[in-house]
């Protein structure tokens, strides 16, 4: 059940107020209190009596406190208050005869009588013995809108406050009061000073203070020009600036900022059209031109435009007669000053009539995203956080949590606990009562109805997403987010099942460097000192290129997203040492910072430049030739990276998917593994590229002083985070798989016999794709996959087929899943060629340890004719004191001596004793090399 702001403030009433109606909402300060107005209803001597009532209702203490009570009823539309709650200020819309005003029939231009709408502004005195309504003298037919400054400090002297007048002036107000009474301080004086003269659209941002406004700037003209005719041209033209006056408590107020626009078609007459009268945000426009700025303390400003448009511009007749029948692009564009870059998003093939009554919403969700919602349509989830660059977006269909009937909705201010515990945080649930928001979720109002909506992404909701949608973008923004952004990797495991659906999908290796990345960036930025978190802007992240842009489905709408870099961003703004008190940490100063650490060549390292010069130096390894003392995951050597645990890089919150064990057992038979190898090259090459990128002698958009004892230690932690990522993922593939280890009684090569098909073809092909996956980007593999996975393909593919894989390197024959097979495969005719042919695939050190185990008459036949030609050549004999294995039984005596003839052993031995002792010769492998060579084996 969706709360309404109305229902409960009629419960705040007092038990004998007076039946309130038609109530509306009419501001929103910066502590979130809210102005409200309602109609209230009397019976006098059988006469009704109505009147317009103006309220402040603290969301904090749950309180509503009646401000003024009119005489009549007014059309109020807006309304304001000072900080210390004894000045209140409103605007007034009615309807007038044009003849009537002057200024109204001089801006109409019209000789018949016809109604305009008339705003007026007014401020009223809440304390003393009478209520004093002071009259601002703005009646004006454009619209009009009053604000009163909040200060830090608020010494009750003087308060200000903003009066704008659209197309007019932007007046700021001072008001002086009587400091002669303690009692009760009256309005002395008004003082009023113009800051803007005429603009085309405005809006007041209470959390920063800041009044951003949209005014027609002149072109600069340079002093060298050859065309004078060009000259005088541009000297007349000028340019849509969007600017922003930042407003201090005693220091007067400045511009900080100085945006050029491009926005088509703007009116420039005085019939501006319909006027919305937004109060959240409070703006100041018309329905030409619908914008708004969304910014965040911590020095996020996003400017959202939407605005309808067809790519051939039609007659005017046409358009006049557009109905149902007729389509138009619905379109939006999101400016991330901090990225200096602008997001583009069109909709094509929206109906007029629908189209020209949407209002999205604007919301920045999380500190990290921003919500854009189209009612009906779809739900955006733009990636605007200041840790890295935006690329990683969703787009899916309409909010289930929210309401069909909502139709504006607006976010409320999030309100914080009091220092002092004694006010109770006022939250979403706070308006909600017995509705619990989720984690995350915003207040919204919609501004129509009143209703209260909390506005959140639930998790069930994107993984639902996630199982629909077929878009690859969309679904690697749903992983990042929930890896970089959530954390969360009980709903990764989720994802990854309906990943293993479909194990032939071709995006799946794409899915899975994306969960390797952005999870080794997730465990890397936990718990990380400040002086190294200057280097995460050059670590991996994502597996999105930036401004990239591509086309998804949503139900039948074809939506295009866009990126577009905006250059020189930095001169739009007022520096840190220009302000007027120079360096002050504010919006500004941070959004400074930002623009500051984005600008400059700050690439991210990328995975790929290791995995292409792992393709050299893998060509050439050789385990056996390692010493384990030299690599990096040496239990005596200097670094000991695995010695780096997740419970580490998490506080000591290990997930519970990474804690449990792997199908097979982790460790390596050989002195050096592969996985040692890949963890040293990514370690040198990340250390060097960290050391030329981000110490403080190399760059300048980094900030802080990161030294190289910083690289290391950063080095040493990504690079334990890619083990710890790679060994989750291959977890939760093997789960996907239907082979949990934790419910499965053995493991490894034993577990692989007593798979069933189905699974063992399903774990064989999400783990060819992890393999793939892995090495595509230059990440380690648990101990031990390397084995398992190539046995894992002999049972599950035919022979012909896995020594394929065995010979374009997919499968490692190592010395323990080479025994394994080599005994496997029985001694036939068939099978003899077949170990054969495995043989010849093996390094030469580790098939001549197989071949030395295989007793049969090939193997000694090889063995003799290796030791032979080792003699023949001169190279030093390895068989020394080493006595053959004999099968003591044979059928053919061809190779010895008869009465008749001499023996061919006996002229071999001869010519070989010549050319070595006979302590070197084995006699006895010889011989029986000989003896087996009658035989009809092969």
């Amino acid at each position: 059940m969706i709360d309404n702001l109305a229902a409960k403030l009629c419960l705040l009433l007092p038990e004998n107020a007076h039946s309130a109606e038609q109530w509306k909402l009419l501001g929103q300060e910066k502590d979130g209190s809210l102005l409200v107005g309602w109609t209230e209803e009397t019976v006098e001597n059988d006469v009704f009596r109505s009147y317009t009532v103006v309220g402040h209702y603290d969301r904090t203490n749950d309180r509503l406190q009646a401000l003024h009570q009119f005489s009549e009823v007014l059309n109020i539309v807006q309304a304001t208050i000072n900080q210390s709650h004894t000045v209140f200020g409103y605007v007034t819309k009615r309807k007038v005869c044009a003849d009537s005003n002057a200024e109204a029939e001089a801006e109409t231009d019209q000789s018949t009588l016809t109604e305009v709408e008339v705003y007026e502004a007014y401020i009223v005195e809440l304390k003393g013995e009478e209520v004093k309504v002071h009259n601002l003298d703005t009646k004006r037919t454009k619209q009009v809108r009053i604000q009163f400054l909040y200060r830090e400090k608020d010494d009750g002297q003087l308060d200000k406050f903003l009066l704008l007048i659209h197309q007019e002036c932007i007046i700021i107000y001072t008001v002086l009061f009587d400091v002669s009474s303690s009692d009760f301080r009256a309005i002395k004086e008004l003082k009023s000073e113009s800051l803007v003269k005429v603009f085309i659209w405005a809006q007041w941002d209470m959390i920063n203070q800041v009044l951003y406004h949209i005014h027609h700037r002149r072109i600069p003209v340079s002093l060298v020009s050859e065309n004078e005719d060009e000259k005088e041209t541009k000297s007349t033209r000028s340019n849509p600036t969007l600017s922003g006056l930042q407003f201090h408590d005693d220091l007067p107020h400045e511009t900080v900022l100085n945006i050029p626009l491009n926005l088509p078609q703007l009116s420039t007459s005085s019939n501006c059209g319909t006027y919305e009268d937004d109060i959240i945000p409070l703006r100041v426009h018309d329905c030409s031109l619908d914008l708004i700025v969304v910014s965040d303390s911590k020095g996020m400003v996003c400017v959202c435009h939407h605005y309808l448009y067809r790519p051939v511009k039609p007659q005017q007749h046409i358009l006049n007669s557009l109905n149902e029948s007729n389509t138009v692009h619905f379109a939006y564009s999101v400016t991330l000053l901090h990225h200096s870059c602008v997001i583009h998003c069109v909709i094509p093939g929206i109906p007029w009539s629908r189209a020209k009554l949407i209002r999205p919403t604007f919301a920045i969700y999380e500190h990290h995203h921003m919500i854009v919602l189209v009612q009906g349509l779809f739900t955006h989830l733009l990636e605007i956080g200041t840790n890295h660059e935006p690329c990683c977006h969703i787009l899916c269909g309409p909010l289930t949590t929210i309401p069909s009937r909502s139709s504006y909705l607006v976010p409320l201010l999030e309100l914080e606990n009091s220092a002092k515990g004694s006010k109770k945080k006022c939250d979403a649930a706070t308006l909600e009562g017995s509705n619990t928001a989720s984690s995350g979720s915003m207040l919204t109002i919609d501004l129509p109805t009143l209703d209260l909506v909390p506005l959140a992404i639930p998790s069930d909701f994107l993984t639902e997403v996630f199982r629909k949608e077929t878009s690859t973008e969309v679904r690697l923004g749903i992983l990042h987010y929930f890896l970089c952004h959530r954390n969360d990797m009980d709903v990764i495991s989720e994802l990854v099942c309906t990943i293993a659906e479909k194990p032939r999908s071709l995006d799946i290796v794409r899915y899975m460097q994306e969960i390797l990345i952005g999870g080794s960036y997730a465990l890397v930025q936990k718990n990380l000192l400040a002086d190294a978190v200057p280097l995460l802007v050059l670590l991996p992240v994502t597996t999105m290129e930036e401004y990239t842009s591509f086309e998804i489905k949503v139900n039948d709408l074809s939506i295009t997203l866009s990126h577009e870099k905006l250059w020189n961003t930095s001169v739009m703004l007022l520096s840190p040492q220009q302000r007027l008190i120079p360096y002050r940490s504010d919006l500004w100063t941070r959004l400074w910072d930002q623009l500051s650490n984005n600008n400059g060549d700050k690439a991210r390292f990328k995975p790929s430049k290791v995995a292409e010069k792992l393709l050299v130096s893998l060509a050439c390894y050789q385990p056996e030739a390692l010493s384990r003392c030299s690599t990096p995951m040496s239990p005596s050597g200097g670094l000991v990276v695995a010695t780096v645990s997740l419970g580490d890089l998490t506080g000591g919150r290990s997930n519970k998917l990474l804690d449990s064990s792997l199908p097979f057992n982790e460790t390596e038979s050989c002195t050096a593994s592969k996985q040692e190898h890949i963890v040293s090259v990514n370690l040198r090459e990340l250390s060097m590229y960290l050391l030329k990128h981000g110490t403080r002698t190399s760059v300048k958009h980094v900030q802080g002083s990161c030294t190289p004892l910083h690289v290391h230690a950063m080095a040493t932690r990504h690079v334990a985070a890619q083990l710890e990522t790679s060994r989750a993922l291959c977890q939760m593939l093997c789960r996907a798989s239907s082979v949990d280890p934790r419910l499965e009684q053995e493991r490894g090569f034993i577990l692989v016999d007593q798979l069933d098909e189905v699974r063992r073809w399903l774990l064989f092909v999400l783990l060819e794709r992890y393999r793939c996956a892995i090495e595509g980007i230059a990440f380690p593999a648990p101990q031990g996959f390397t084995s398992f996975f190539t046995y894992l393909g002999y049972r599950a593919l035919k022979y012909s087929m896995f020594l394929q894989y065995v010979q374009r390197s997919v499968f490692e024959l190592q010395v323990d899943v080479s025994k394994i097979i080599m005994a496997d495969i029985s001694d036939t005719k068939e099978n003899a060629v077949r170990k054969l042919t495995l043989l010849s695939l093996l390094p030469r050190s580790r098939a001549k340890r197989l071949l030395n185990q295989w007793l049969h008459p090939v193997s000694f036949m090889i063995r003799a004719r290796e030791h032979a030609a080792n003699i023949l050549s001169g190279e030093v004999c390895q068989n020394r004191g080493r006595t053959s294995q004999h099968r003591n039984h044979h059928n053919g005596l061809a190779a010895f001596p008869s009465a008749d003839r001499l023996s061919p052993l006996d002229t071999f031995l001869d010519l070989l004793t010549a050319k070595a002792s006979l302590t070197e010769l084995d006699f006895g492998l010889l011989i029986e090399a000989t003896v087996t060579s009658t035989e009809d084996f092969l």
